[in-house]
């Protein structure tokens, strides 16, 4: 018995060691369904992740082709920088490699200054679309994650920044510079050469993504996504020490026990003027017991594309997430007679 448990350990060689971060999640990127955490709802310090959320704002309320003229708002910034000066110029997309890869605090207060006019309007941005994409336990003070000087810092939970890499991970430019190794850039005065931070995007090839956080209070944060087939996850640690193998491990985990599943077919038949908008796909393990069921209200004199009831989904007897279901009204057209659709046909070739 004990030779062929060790036969199936050389044969599956995947990590069981436990996550050593106070607080961790894993999050399937497509659904948002929480598939592994501990302390999910945790309020920390998350120190330079703050800056999926300054990339993000600056990515919707900005121009990434717009020249940056460098002021002395950097003079303020201080730890991690890309060491722009004063009256250099650059694109804000440049700016954005800066925070994203080097994790630039002097990028962060420049690309705030630029987009909003001056940094607390950008702050305001921040957490207003924190709130709209429903981080509940997130509040930002900057745009760089540091402490400040009066004690106040940008916190969150491993929930909320899994939530906000998810929303930023839809957005193509956010893939874009978040998944670059390398970049050569060159501005008004010099060249720069920035190389990614986030260890993980050059040592696992599935990885796609991601931001390292590091202060002396908040310790190390890490956020990273990665994908393989046809599965895109999302991992968040707050406080490990050994992040970049937690982040591996964890993947490694679930890429290799779980699977995409398509459940609920949008093209499938639910019933007469009735239809789903999106299929619903969702990761499970080969053994886990999926099943549906289909919710309806009475359908009387409800408009076009109205909600009609929905189809929940059951995990194992738990349920986990639904799609609604849509009225679609019928064609008044009625049927032509005969001689009605001779006369199209004689219309038509003249």
């Amino acid at each position: 018995m004990k030779k062929i448990f060790l036969f199936l350990l050389l044969l599956f060689p995947f990590s069981t060691k436990a996550i050593s971060a106070n607080s961790y999640i894993v999050m399937d990127q497509d659904s948002g369904r929480v598939l592994e955490g501990s302390q999910i709802e945790k309020e920390s310090l998350i120190a330079s992740i703050s800056k999926i959320m300054t990339c993000i704002v600056a990515l919707e309320y900005g121009d990434i082709e717009s020249t940056v003229s460098v002021d002395n708002t950097i003079l303020k910034a201080y730890g991690s920088g890309v060491y722009i000066q004063v009256g250099e110029e650059l694109t804000l997309d440049d700016l954005l490699y800066g925070l994203m890869l080097r994790s630039g605090n002097d990028a962060a207060l420049m690309i705030a200054k630029h987009v909003a006019g001056d940094v607390s309007s950008f702050v305001y941005l921040m957490n207003e679309k924190a709130l709209a994409i429903g981080m509940e336990h997130t509040h930002f003070v900057n745009p760089s994650g540091l402490e400040e000087n009066d004690g106040s810092a940008n916190t969150s939970t491993v929930y909320d920044m899994a939530l906000l890499t998810r929303y930023a991970m839809q957005n193509e430019n956010y893939r874009r510079i978040v998944g670059t190794e390398n970049i050569t850039v060159k501005s008004s005065y010099k060249t720069y050469v920035w190389t990614n931070k986030n260890r993980l995007l050059t040592s696992y090839s599935p990885c796609t993504g991601g931001k390292t956080g590091f202060t002396q209070k908040a310790r190390r944060t890490l956020v990273t996504t990665a994908s393989q087939d046809d599965m895109s996850i999302i991992v968040v640690t707050f406080n490990d020490g050994n992040d970049f193998a937690d982040h591996k491990s964890l993947y490694e985990k679930y890429f290799f026990s779980y699977k995409r599943k398509l459940v609920l077919d949008k093209n499938e038949d639910y019933g007469e003027q009735v239809y789903l908008k999106s299929d619903y796909y969702l990761l499970s393990k080969e053994d886990d017991v999926v099943t549906t069921k289909i919710e309806m209200d009475e359908i009387k004199n409800q408009a076009d594309g109205e909600i009609v009831g929905k189809i929940k989904v059951y995990l194992n007897g738990e349920e986990i997430g639904y799609r609604y279901l849509f009225y679609e009204r019928p064609s008044v057209t009625k049927d032509k007679s005969f001689l009605s659709k001779l006369l199209d046909n004689v219309l038509f070739w003249r």
